[in-house]
Formats: C-alpha cells, sequence, structure tokens
C-alpha cells in the first residue's frame, strides 16, 4: 500500500511537473518578429514606384448624378417578404428593411449635398501615400488658444463596418473647452487601408501586422513621433498591434474591444475563470463574461459574416459592390444585432430604439457605396485570420504601453483581466459599462469620452 502511495505520488508530481512546463512553453511571452518598415502594397513592383510625400487636401464630392442613381436602385428594390412571426432572427427583417430604405430614398438622399456631404466634410481631411497606397485621413488641430496646455497627437482606429464617421461626435467631445484636464487633444482619424477612402492593398499578405505599420508610418509622416490611440473592432486589434511593436511611439492605448485572439494560455484562464467566475470578476459584472457557453454561441450565432470574409472576400465583395440595397442590408444588420442583441427577435430588431442614429447609418453605409470599398474592407478578414498573420503571434508578445479597457455591455465579447494583464502588462484602468455596444463611440460618445479623459489624467499624471 506503501509502494502503491509513493508511485502515485511520483506520477502526481511529473503531471504537475510536466503541466508546468506545458504551460510555461504556452505562456512565455515571446519577442517582436522582424517586419519590414517600408514594404510596398500598391499596384506593380516597387522599383517603379516613387513615393510622393505631399499632403493633400481631400473632400467628399459626389455628382447628383451619382445620388440620383442610388435614388432610383432604392425606389426599384424587391424585397422577399419575411416569414410569419420573424423579427430579425434570419437576418434583416425586410419588413423594417423597407421602411428604413424609404426613409433612404426619401428623406436622407433629397438633403445629401444640402447636408449630409457638408456635414461630413466637416473636419479636414488630407490624403498622402505610404508604402504604395493612398491613405485618406482626418485632421482636427488644436484650439488656437490652448497656448497654456500640452498638445498631444491622438490615433482614431474604427473597425468594420465602421468608418471614420464613427468618431464625429466623439471629436465634437475631444475639442469642446475642459477646465479638468490640461491637455489639447491634435486629433488624426484615418480611413483604415481598403476602407472609406484609403486605397486598399495589391498584394496578399496585407494583415493587420502590416496595416499597423501603415498607420504608425502614417503618424510619423505627419511629425508625431508619440501619439495616444483610441479604438474598437479592427481599431482595438491594430491599436494593440501598433503599442506592440512601436511602444516607444505610443503614449497610451484605449479600447473599447478588448481581446486576445491566439493565447492557449489565455484559452486555458478562461476556462478556470469560467468554473469560478466570483474568484475574477466583480458579481454585478460576470453577466458580461458568463455563462461562457451562452457567451460563447453568441459569438458563433453573429460570426457567420466573418467566415465568409475570412475564406471568400471577394464573392461577398462582389455581391454588395454597386448595390446599395444590398450593402444596407448587409451592414444595418450588423448595427442593429450588434447594438441591440435582445431585442433580436423583435420585428425592429433593435433599430426603433436608435431612429436618432438613422442618419448617422446612412452617412457609414453612403462612405461604403460611395468609395467602392467593401471588397477591399472584406479582405482584412482573409488576411488577418491566414497562417502567415498567426505566425506573428502579436498576442504572445507583451507591451508595457499603459494600457485601458472600456467594456460596453452588449458588445460581441469581453475579455477578463486576468487574460490581458498577460499581454498588457500595465493594465491601469478596467470599467465595466451595463449599456452600450460595440459601435460605442457612435452609440455612447459621451461615455467612452468620459472612459478615455479618465485613461488620460491617470498617464499624464
Amino acid at each position: 500500500m506503501k509502494l502503491c502511495t509513493q508511485i502515485t505520488l511520483v506520477v502526481f508530481a511529473i503531471a504537475v511537473g510536466v503541466g508546468y512546463m506545458k504551460y510555461k512553453s504556452i505562456s512565455s511571452p515571446l519577442p517582436i518578429p522582424k517586419f519590414d518598415a517600408n514594404a510596398y502594397w500598391g499596384p506593380g513592383k516597387k522599383e517603379s514606384y516613387k513615393e510622393d510625400k505631399s499632403i493633400k487636401p481631400f473632400k467628399i464630392d459626389y455628382p447628383d448624378k451619382v445620388i440620383n442613381e442610388i435614388s432610383d436602385r432604392i425606389k426599384n428594390a424587391v424585397l422577399p417578404p419575411p416569414l410569419e412571426g420573424v423579427g430579425f432572427d434570419y437576418g434583416v427583417n425586410s419588413k423594417r428593411f423597407s421602411e428604413f430604405l424609404d426613409y433612404w430614398q426619401s428623406n436622407y438622399l433629397p438633403r445629401w449635398k444640402s447636408e449630409r456631404e457638408p456635414f461630413l466634410n466637416s473636419f479636414e481631411q488630407y490624403t498622402t501615400q505610404i508604402q504604395g497606397l493612398k491613405i485618406h485621413y482626418i485632421h482636427v488641430k488644436p484650439n488656437k488658444n490652448a497656448a497654456n496646455k500640452k498638445v498631444v497627437p491622438l490615433l482614431l482606429l474604427h473597425g468594420w463596418p465602421g468608418s471614420v464617421r464613427e468618431f464625429y461626435d466623439f471629436i465634437g467631445l475631444l475639442k469642446s473647452q475642459r477646465s479638468d484636464l490640461n491637455v489639447e487633444f491634435d486629433i488624426i482619424v484615418p480611413s483604415l487601408p481598403g476602407y472609406g477612402f484609403s486605397q486598399g492593398s495589391s498584394k496578399t499578405g496585407f494583415g493587420v501586422f502590416e496595416m499597423s505599420v501603415v498607420l504608425r508610418n502614417l503618424m510619423i509622416r505627419l511629425g508625431y513621433d508619440k501619439f495616444y490611440i483610441q479604438g474598437g473592432d479592427w481599431g482595438s486589434a491594430l491599436g494593440s498591434s501598433i503599442s506592440t511593436l512601436f511602444p516607444q511611439n505610443v503614449i497610451g492605448y484605449h479600447s473599447n474591444m478588448c481581446f486576445i485572439l491566439s493565447s492557449a494560455a489565455g484559452m486555458l484562464k478562461t476556462t478556470i475563470a469560467a468554473t469560478f467566475p466570483s474568484f475574477f470578476v466583480e458579481k454585478e459584472y460576470e453577466d458580461f463574461h458568463y455563462p461562457y457557453g451562452e457567451k460563447f454561441s453568441n459569438i458563433i450565432l453573429e460570426s457567420g459574416y466573418m467566415h465568409i470574409q475570412a475564406t471568400k472576400p471577394d464573392t461577398i465583395g462582389m455581391a454588395l459592390s454597386n448595390n446599395p440595397v444590398g450593402l444596407a442590408a448587409y451592414i444595418l444588420e450588423k448595427f442593429a444585432t450588434w447594438t441591440f442583441p435582445q431585442h433580436r427577435s423583435s420585428a425592429h430588431g433593435g433599430l426603433d430604439l436608435r431612429k436618432d442614429l438613422f442618419d448617422a447609418y446612412l452617412d457609414n453605409i453612403m462612405i461604403y457605396y460611395l468609395s467602392a470599398s467593401i471588397t477591399t474592407s472584406c479582405r482584412l478578414y482573409s488576411e488577418a485570420f491566414s497562417l502567415k498573420q498567426q505566425e506573428h503571434k502579436l498576442d504572445r508578445i507583451q507591451t508595457n504601453v499603459p494600457t485601458a479597457c472600456a467594456r460596453f455591455k452588449n458588445d460581441l465579447a469581453h475579455e477578463i483581466d486576468w487574460v490581458l494583464q498577460d499581454k498588457f502588462t500595465n493594465l491601469i484602468q478596467s470599467n465595466y459599462y451595463k449599456d452600450g455596444g460595440h459601435f460605442a463611440a457612435l452609440e455612447l460618445p459621451s461615455v467612452l469620452y468620459k472612459d478615455f479623459v479618465e485613461f488620460v489624467k491617470k498617464v499624464e499624471k
């Protein structure tokens, strides 16, 4: 009996040792991989390319003919009837969608030239060439009466199916006069390469890793060697990547979609935390993360688009290009169910809860349609989830850049601090908000603003 006990203890000790070594192998931080900071992503060969480093003014300006064609296409749309008793469970409900199309065609488009286009041009916009790509960006410069304040650059990064339009109200709050913050922001808001009015890559392999290099080089081009970053969705992934690759350039990184994708240690920790949630999350916020099975099921339900775009981006892109009605249905569904998932089965899918955002939704859809960028925007999924991109293992590379996480209840997914701290070793702020969804800057700009300013105060101290 004694011998059996000894053997059992030896086997247990070996198992613990092997398990510990295995955990160390999957959790140990990795070094930054080598990369070409000047890689060429434009058409043709790099040898025949000479980069134009000039900064050129840009304005959104489309003739009436283009807008009238959109109106005609909407007016002539034929929609299939929805199933009886179904809301947005099968996607966009065509009955509610037809009412949205009517608003677009009879209310919004007649105001395009007099109101919407001038609104979208209300901030100064520019283009410049970076690594073979024409990059579009908004630049909101510091207030002239900010001489007594420290001026810090801020890079705002959107995601899919968003655009620079998401940040308009947020920018307004950042530029308002504040006595509680001794900082003035110099704001740069680029259209991600392949999104909106920024040129997409002509070469394969242009994922988050490579895009983050382009965006960092944009900031260097504009004369900013240190800056803050705020982003959600792809903007969050890009902010994380820039902070990882170029920590010397990032003052602080603020995310409203905090996640780590490719960490085996993170998945192990998530599983442990799901078993004992009260040890890792305050009781009042447990429902952000658990029941884990329910949250995972929702991700599967809402990620069908991701599988299409990660495997056949050009097919879905061609189906939506030059098709304003199809494009609107595809994008509008995300604004509904990623903001109000609890209303997925209602006839309006949550849309009617924020009719005040209809013009903003349509501004965003118009940017995708007029710039013909839906295909190039979808390609980022294919490149980001490729084997080549996974080899970078960015989530295994630690960064000590001051980091903040703002979680909004209805977002697609949330990561616990215990997992985030493996990568972000200087996570100085972590907040939960029981309202809001995936598009925080658009939906709740004042809440996001307050969280961001709270973070900046901590960093500046």
